[in-house]
Parts: structure tokens; C-alpha cells; sequence
């Protein structure tokens, strides 16, 4: 572990120079440039994000996503899951820092779950189609297929890696009013209009019977990497009470509690009036 920490702090000062930014190499090496993306394609993309764009290096990794490589087999392609790390981390943390500043009276647990309930892969995926981010997708045949067919886990992913790519191009402000004037009133919407959360409502209702915590078992997993489909099976006091499927675990897990919360639902009451309706019947 001391050898890795070492080799880390060894390398940002490789990485840094006088004012803390990356150097051109460093940006040359970890960006070779395939030019995939094409003069028109850069134009596109400026009109779809709002974003004038400086180097188009870093969007065009951003834009490939991981099946590609077996189409184009070439050393200068990368896929954009690297920068679809850093991507989350900047989303999460203006998002943050959007929250702290707009809901003063507001506790860090509560501010938590805001921003959980706003960042999300569902809300970034309706992000990307909002914004046409597909049109620029670099996919191979059957990933594109997948895509039409509603796996939308791809555009999330690519979403994140545009985000770091303004970041890298651009810096952070320029990445801070991509995100708060472009894709959050987009996420706020989807979170007003999908705002259930199953999970959190299986939690409530079993702790409330003092039954403790759900827990989620994966039982299936299906389809090669950018298909993947799960199945999950949630218990509550070593019971299972919901099985779900999705295209991804979260999806599963909601799917798994929406189904567990009908276990637990209080059936309709019958007023008086059919009472006597089902009697008269009887009689």
C-alpha cells in the first residue's frame, strides 16, 4: 500500500507544473487523437452542449464508447470509461455545491438524499437524449442496437465523460455552467415527474415493523457487457418478500421493492355501502 501512495504522489508531481495544470504531453498522451471526430461532427457537438470547444480530443474519447474498439482495432482509440470516473466526481460535487448554496436551512443527510435524488443514471440518460447526445455516439452494431432497444446506460456513461471532457478543455467554470444552466433544470424535471423511491419506502415501512434493513441478493445476471439485464431477490427478515429485473442493479432493486411493498399494502376497505350490497346479494 506505501508503495502505491508513493507512486501516486510521484506521479502528480510528473503530472503538475508551475500552475497546477496538466501538461501538454501528459494531455497528448492520455488523448491520441483518431480523428474520429470530424470538423462537421465538432460543430454538432458545440450546437447540441452549448460549449465552444478548444481541443477536440478529450470529446471524442468521451463519445467512444468500449464496443467500439473491436470495430476500429486501432492503438489511438480509447474507450470513455476513464473519463466517465472523473465525470461523476465533477457532476457530484457542483451538484453539491449547487444544493449547499440554494437551501441554506437544509442538513447535510437531507442534502445527501437531494442530490441522490437528482444525479442519477435515469436523469442523466434523459439528459443525453434531451440534449441528441446519440447522434455522436461512436458504438459498434450490436451496442447501437442495444441502445434503440432502451439500454440507456451507455448514454448516462457518455454523458459523465462529456462532463469531464468540458472540464479538461475548458476548466471549472466552464464545466460548473454546462452542468447548473444545461442538464440540472433537466434532472430537477425528471425527479419531479419519477420521484418514487421504492427502496427508501421498503426501508421505512420494515423498520417500522421492526423487521430491520431489506437486503438485496443478485441472483441473475444476463447478456454481454453492454447489455447486461439482472435479476434481484430482496428479503426482510430472512423472508423474501420481492423479486425485480432491470437493466442495471438499481433499476433491479427498485423493481424488487416496488413488488416487496404489495406484501405489505392494507387492502381497500369496503364502505358500508357495498357491505350491504354483497348482503342484499346473499339474501
Amino acid at each position: 500500500m506505501k508503495d502505491i501512495f508513493g507512486q501516486l504522489y510521484a506521479n502528480l508531481l510528473k503530472l503538475t507544473g508551475a500552475k497546477g495544470s496538466v501538461s501538454n504531453a501528459v494531455f497528448r498522451e492520455l488523448f491520441p487523437s483518431s480523428e474520429a471526430l470530424t470538423p462537421d461532427k465538432v460543430s454538432r457537438l458545440e450546437e447540441l452542449i452549448g460549449v465552444d470547444i478548444h481541443n477536440p480530443a478529450p470529446y471524442e474519447q468521451a463519445l467512444t464508447h468500449r464496443s467500439y474498439l473491436q470495430v476500429v482495432n486501432t492503438p489511438d482509440h480509447r474507450s470513455n470509461e476513464r473519463l466517465e470516473f472523473l465525470g461523476d466526481s465533477i457532476l457530484g460535487m457542483i451538484t453539491a455545491e449547487y444544493l449547499f448554496y440554494n437551501h441554506k436551512q437544509v442538513l447535510e443527510g437531507e442534502l445527501t438524499k437531494m442530490r441522490s435524488w437528482i444525479v442519477n443514471k435515469k436523469s442523466l440518460a434523459i439528459c443525453a437524449k434531451a440534449i441528441r447526445l446519440d447522434e455522436l455516439l461512436f458504438l459498434s452494431f450490436s451496442a447501437r442496437q442495444s441502445l434503440e432497444r432502451g439500454n440507456d446506460s451507455m448514454l448516462a456513461d457518455a454523458l459523465e465523460a462529456i462532463i469531464a471532457a468540458v472540464y479538461l478543455d475548458r476548466g471549472f467554470e466552464e464545466v460548473r455552467r454546462f452542468i447548473v444552466d444545461k442538464l440540472l433544470p433537466i434532472m430537477v424535471r425528471e425527479s419531479l415527474v419519477h420521484d418514487t423511491n421504492y427502496k427508501s419506502l421498503l426501508l421505512e415501512t420494515s423498520q417500522a415493523k421492526g423487521f430491520g434493513t431489506p437486503r438485496y441478493i443478485v441472483v441473475r445476471e444476463e447478456g454481454p457487457d453492454h447489455e447486461k439485464f439482472f435479476t434481484v431477490e430482496v428479503f426482510v427478515a430472512d423472508k423474501k418478500v420481492g423479486t425485480g429485473s432491470g437493466k442495471n442493479k438499481k433499476d433491479a432493486e427498485q423493481n424488487a421493492a416496488q413488488e416487496a411493498l404489495k406484501v405489505y399494502s392494507v387492502k381497500k376497505k369496503r364502505r358500508p355501502a357495498e357491505t350491504e350490497r354483497e348482503t342484499g346479494r346473499q339474501d
